[in-house]
């Protein structure tokens, strides 16, 4: 673990293995936006809402989701940078974020096999294993196992997607290796049933992550920060666990990673939301602290964990259990300035009230229908509502996502027309 990167407070700067410095401690956590302009690229309303977060006093804004194959998508609003992609508006989109003095990091994304059935494009995963949410499982695609070549072709998108990143002035990636996507599927033993070099053993199940990290610290500047998201454990029986995460942080301390996030879950097991399906993480804040606290005791990178922090003693409490980072999502949705506030002796400005439904899936879907409405409200320049029904907020998320998937299957017919270009894995 980096020396006194616990201890030091919130509003301590941080230093990175690239160089790069980070002014405190407090970071805004990736959550998917799925506000895709035209050809689902950022528009005025992600800059709008990146302009807020920055001036509200986070260290630390990494994006939603940035989809490196734009024929694999986790909704229709995700925004896509790959090699056709005009750079313009993401340099729009990365000035607005550090406007106010903060890094402004990209996380880039694969879905593999959670992706909606109805949309179109393809569903990889590693193995033909479908996503298993019991009655809802039918929302979801039926995936193919990925070929050698199309493992390859990935590895190449990543590199793309973090070369153009760099360009147009982010000041970092984040590889997404969390949360049941791709990367996370690869490393995860119940759904990576492989028998060649890319399953199997933990360090055949991690290949992917560790020779795209690798490929992407080659491909870009030494001054460019590079992070992780990591699951500390799947939340499954016999999924992917603290010992696993353990091992694979111990891989990639190696590469010139800047930074490792902790978090945990999938859409089989939602603990990014407080409701994993084994029982184990049963905290109402911080979720994954005591994993993340047993895995910087010896990590060799400094960790940053997110879930379910919302209160300043509780933020306190995260750094002085030797991470180095705090990540707050839906705090930030409702209170976009806290840091500033937690800087000024304030507390928040209020919070949502938990959805308790028994259906984890769809309660989970409510909690970020809830999110997404707030941070539309905050794009177009109002203030979060934070009574709002987490059923008119699924509704109105479904209707968001309609008329996103039909702009989405318009653009994706069009570039299929007009062939975009392939990704090449020479350089790799």
């Amino acid at each position: 673990m980096t020396s006194g990167s616990a201890l030091d407070g919130l509003f301590s700067p941080l230093q990175l293995r690239s160089g790069q410095v980070l002014r405190n401690r407090i970071a805004k956590a990736a959550m998917e936006e799925g506000m895709a302009g035209r050809a689902q690229l950022p528009d005025e309303r992600l800059i709008a809402l990146y302009r807020r977060w920055g001036a509200g006093g986070a260290g630390l804004l990494i994006t939603g989701n940035v989809m490196v194959h734009a024929e694999a998508l986790t909704g229709p609003g995700g925004i896509v940078l790959d090699a056709d992609a005009p750079l313009e508006p993401f340099v729009a989109w990365a000035q607005a974020g550090k406007a106010a003095g903060a890094a402004m990091w990209m996380q880039i994304s694969h879905p593999g096999r959670q992706v909606q059935a109805r949309m179109p494009g393809v569903v990889w995963g590693p193995s033909d294993i479908a996503v298993d949410v019991g009655r809802h499982s039918k929302r979801f695609g039926r995936p193919v196992a990925m070929t050698s070549e199309q493992i390859q072709a990935t590895i190449a998108r990543f590199v793309t997607t973090a070369q153009r990143a760099e360009l147009a002035g982010f000041d970092g990636v984040e590889v997404h290796a969390a949360h049941g996507y791709l990367l996370s599927q690869f490393l995860s033993p119940l759904v990576n049933t492989r028998t060649d070099e890319w399953g199997g053993s933990l360090e055949n199940r991690a290949r992917l992550l560790l020779e795209i990290v690798r490929a992407i610290r080659a491909a870009v500047s030494p001054s460019f920060a590079v992070a992780v998201k990591l699951n500390s454990a799947d939340f499954q029986r016999g999924g992917f666990d603290a010992d696993d995460a353990h091992r694979v942080i111990g891989m990639l301390a190696s590469l010139g990673v800047d930074l490792v996030e902790v978090s945990g879950g999938s859409y089989e097991s939602p603990a990014m939301s407080g409701r994993p399906t084994d029982g184990r993480t049963a905290a109402r804040e911080a979720y994954f602290l005591e994993l993340a606290t047993e895995l910087a005791e010896t990590s060799a990178l400094p960790l940053m964990l997110t879930g379910g922090i919302s209160r300043r003693e509780t933020a306190e409490r995260v750094l002085a259990n030797n991470v180095a980072v705090v990540g707050m999502g839906t705090a930030l949705s409702v209170t976009p300035d806290l840091p500033n506030r937690w800087r000024e002796g304030l507390a928040a400005t209020g919070t949502m009230k938990p959805v308790t439904w028994s259906d984890k899936s769809l309660a989970s879907l409510a909690e970020m229908a809830r999110v997404r409405y707030q941070m539309r409200r905050m794009a177009a320049g109002n203030n979060p509502a934070l009574g709002v029904s987490p059923v008119f907020a699924l509704i109105a998320d479904q209707r968001v996502q309609s008329r996103a998937l039909r702009r989405y299957a318009r653009w994706l017919a069009s570039r299929e027309r007009q062939g975009a270009r392939k990704p090449s894995v020479a350089a790799l």
